[in-house]
């Protein structure tokens, strides 16, 4: 069981940066290269790609997370 938690943790890491990445803060995909700095896009209802994104990340979060813990015992 040891030797496969360092490839799930990395699998996992890799998904939840790309999960990250894609999400969306302003008006383009992506909006950790560049989004807008208006406030009033700041919070709006997720919807979509977005909203599933939203929900991959929280998951790998808590998936890596408890791996990780895993992994210390």
């Amino acid at each position: 069981m040891k030797s496969v938690l360092p490839y799930l943790e990395i699998i996992l890491s890799v998904i939840m940066i790309g999960a990250i990445l894609l999400q969306r803060t302003g008006a383009q995909v992506g909006g950790a290269f560049g989004g807008s700095d208006n406030w009033s896009t700041a919070y709006h209802t997720r919807r979509g790609v977005e909203k599933w994104l939203f929900v991959i990340t929280i998951v790998c979060a808590i998936l890596f997370a408890a791996a990780a813990l895993v992994n210390l015992i």
